[in-house]
């Protein structure tokens, strides 16, 4: 039985889900609202250990809460490139951005150019774009 069969009944912590929660959640969100989730629930989840899970989830073109991935991978490199990677570890990144090359979909495509843009001009950054959303919403390229 593959994720997107099972049920999901909740996270045992809302706060430090686990790889396997998240991903059950993401082919059943509705199962637990984001309404319902903690205050920056995207900025909680949004680390080194789910930027993994949240990357599959992001090139996955049938996962229902894939904005959401989306949306926390974008916040994870915008973290690790404006803190000069103190926040999360360069080569990891990088290898994210070269994977999203090789395989991704145009959404996954304009989140890799858009890192490697922040990356040359981290004066691009806006909180809006990066940590709200805005570049997922609009699939603007920088």
């Amino acid at each position: 039985m593959s994720v997107q069969e099972s049920t999901f009944n909740g996270f045992a912590n809302p706060v430090d889900p686990s790889a396997a929660e998240l991903r059950a959640w993401a082919y059943r969100p509705d199962a637990v609202p984001l309404q319902s989730m903690p205050p920056d629930w995207d900025l909680l989840v949004s680390g080194d250990h789910l930027v993994t899970t949240l990357f599959e989830l992001a090139m996955d073109r049938s996962c229902p809460a894939r904005r959401f991935a989306l949306h926390c991978l974008y916040i994870y490199s915008a973290d690790g490139i404006r803190t000069k990677f103190r926040a999360h570890p360069r080569r990891r990144l990088r290898k994210l951005v070269e994977r999203a090359e090789r395989e991704g979909d145009d959404p996954m495509l304009t989140w890799s150019h858009n890192c490697r843009m922040l990356l040359a001009r981290p004066e691009l950054f806006e909180y809006h774009d990066w940590c709200e959303g805005g570049l997922v919403r609009s699939g603007r390229r920088l």
